[in-house]
């Protein structure tokens, strides 16, 4: 199975294909020009390297979010596109599960964290479930006191490790909470590839037309309009 794995949820944008759960070629890149200028290079790249065309893709697998509206948007967009002009299948994939999963193997729970800006952090709790990850709760977007409320509150009082690809910055805010931070790799495609295959496995796929955002934040639109209604 040929997977065809994207992320641009972040400043970082990453492209993996991968054969069934092994990594045959990824690029990343922290280029100057959006994701829109960026992404159908890297991609053309990682298909070219692996000696695949663009119909032998069998899945498409994309980070929905959280991050960056326009980043999440162009990601999404041109896999909506490719899914629809090949007729292939989705798997739909939390930034932050592909965060998590980087976590050492038996950990029982593990919290994926990415900088937010406007001094909040994306968060959300995995637990151990056999092999793979279960998300516990919600996906949430606060300020570093207030997310880390919400972790714990979330696990019960059992131990956490934080995986986090803002390592300085979720250490410097979480410094006196006695928690274990570790960093994650911000190239998120492979683990991201890999999390589509254990999808693909379960026949947990979606369609072009279904696939969708998972912003976790609101739009500064749509608050400004409810602010004004």
């Amino acid at each position: 199975m040929h997977i065809l794995s994207i992320d641009t949820t972040s400043h970082i944008g990453s492209v993996a294909l991968l054969r069934d759960d092994q990594v045959f070629a990824a690029v990343s890149s922290t280029g100057d020009g959006p994701h829109s200028q960026r992404l159908y290079a890297a991609v053309d790249r990682v298909l070219r390297e692996a000696g695949v065309p663009p119909p032998q893709v069998d899945v498409y697998a994309v980070a929905t979010g959280p991050g960056s509206f326009t980043g999440v948007r162009v990601g999404i967009t041109a896999v909506k596109a490719w899914a629809e002009v090949y007729l292939k299948p989705v798997a739909a994939v939390s930034a932050l599960e592909a965060i998590a999963v980087q976590a050492t193997p038996g950990e029982p729970l593990v919290a994926g964290v990415a900088d937010a800006r406007r001094g909040q952090f994306f968060a959300g709790l995995y637990e151990r479930d056999g092999d793979a990850l279960r998300r516990r709760g919600d996906d949430v977007v606060l300020p570093p006191a207030e997310c880390l409320n919400y972790l714990r509150q979330q696990a019960a009082g059992a131990p956490i490790v934080i995986r986090t690809t803002a390592f300085d910055a979720v250490r410097g805010a979480f410094e006196d909470a006695a928690l274990r931070v570790e960093a994650a790799d911000p190239a998120l495609a492979p683990f991201i590839g890999r999390l589509g295959f254990r999808q693909a496995q379960q026949r947990r796929l979606t369609d072009a037309l279904s696939l969708d955002a998972h912003y976790v934040r609101r739009s500064d639109a749509e608050l400004l309009w409810k602010e004004t209604r």
